[in-house]
C-alpha cells in the first residue's frame, strides 16, 4: 500500500466530519469538494458564484502545491452548483483556468450545500506528471 499524504486546512468540517483538504496516494492526489471560504472560514463571494469559483480555484492550487502536484496535473472535476442561472458563470471560471488542461468534468446542479449561501462546490482528482 502507497503512502498516504494529506493536506488540511483546519476549517471546523475537517475535523468534525473526519477528512482532509486533499489527500496523496503515490503518484494521485484527491481534493474534497471545495466551497469559496477564506482562511477565517468565511465565504468569498456571498450571492457571486463567478468570485465563490475563483476562490475554490485558488484553496484547490494551494492544497495541491502542498502535497506536490498543480493545476496543470488535474484529470477531473466534479462542480456541484445549485441553481441552474449560476452553472454558467461557475464553467466559465473552470473553462478560463483549466481551458489548456482541459481535464475530464462534470456539471451537477444540487438543491443545496452545506452553508445556504454557498452556491459551488467543487472536488477534483490530479495525476502527478513524472
Amino acid at each position: 500500500m502507497a503512502d498516504r499524504q494529506r493536506a488540511f486546512t483546519g476549517t471546523k468540517w475537517e475535523k468534525a466530519y473526519g477528512y482532509c483538504r486533499a489527500l496523496r496516494v503515490g503518484d494521485v492526489v484527491y481534493v474534497s469538494g471545495t466551497t469559496g471560504t477564506n482562511e477565517a472560514g468565511e465565504l468569498v463571494g456571498v450571492g457571486d458564484p463567478r468570485a465563490q469559483t475563483e476562490q475554490i480555484f485558488r484553496k484547490i492550487e494551494g492544497a495541491l502545491a502542498e502535497l506536490g502536484a498543480s493545476l496543470n496535473d488535474i484529470v477531473r472535476t466534479r462542480m456541484f452548483v445549485v441553481g441552474s442561472e449560476n452553472a454558467l458563470s461557475v464553467a466559465e471560471v473552470h473553462g478560463a483556468i483549466l481551458g489548456d488542461v482541459q481535464p475530464v468534468s462534470t456539471l451537477i446542479m444540487v438543491a443545496g450545500l452545506i452553508e445556504p449561501e454557498m452556491l459551488v462546490e467543487i472536488e477534483v482528482e490530479a495525476v502527478i506528471q513524472s
